[in-house]
């Protein structure tokens, strides 16, 4: 009974990890962009080539680690 709960309580500790550190990792990319964190949802056409770049850089480098995380 015992090694079922703490099963359980391993698999809901990753997940909350997991967002958590998904978060930080959208957080550090929004500010590392000089933009405040709310601005993102209105930044469509005015993004630059650069920022769309950087944009797709920190998507693939989040699905990479997301990746590496599940083993």
């Amino acid at each position: 009974m015992n090694q079922i709960i703490n099963m359980i309580i391993r698999q809901v500790l990753r997940q909350l990890i997991n967002r958590g550190v998904n978060a930080g990792f959208n957080q550090a990319s929004k500010i590392g962009k000089g933009k405040s964190a709310h601005a993102d949802a209105d930044a469509g056409p005015q993004m630059t080539g650069a920022e769309r770049r950087a944009q797709r850089q920190a998507r693939q480098s989040m699905k990479a680690m997301r990746r590496v995380s599940k083993f």
